[in-house]
């Protein structure tokens, strides 16, 4: 998927798209989906969460989301306390 995106000359990033225009996009989806009551950043706290559920530690998602504190970091995590309990590997 990477590989097939188009390259714009000078541009580094690989999904060149104004935060705006995929906000907007975002918005436009869950309405023709009807959708309500879900937001772009929700999708953030929900990653957040699975991946501490997943068993990644602190540095590792703040490295995914961009955190820069566990204080900032920890307001987006809500894990239940079934997914605390890991099945040994």
């Amino acid at each position: 998927m990477v590989q097939r995106q188009p390259r714009i000359a000078g541009e580094n990033r690989i999904f060149p798209y104004n935060s705006k225009s995929v906000g907007t996009s975002f918005t436009r989806a869950c309405s023709a989906l009807g959708i309500e009551d879900l937001c772009f950043h929700d999708l953030r706290h929900e990653a957040t969460s699975r991946l501490f559920e997943e068993g990644y530690d602190i540095p590792e998602v703040a490295a995914v989301t961009l955190h820069t504190s566990w204080n900032e970091l920890k307001r987006y995590t809500q894990l239940r306390p079934e997914s605390l309990h890991r099945q040994p590997q």
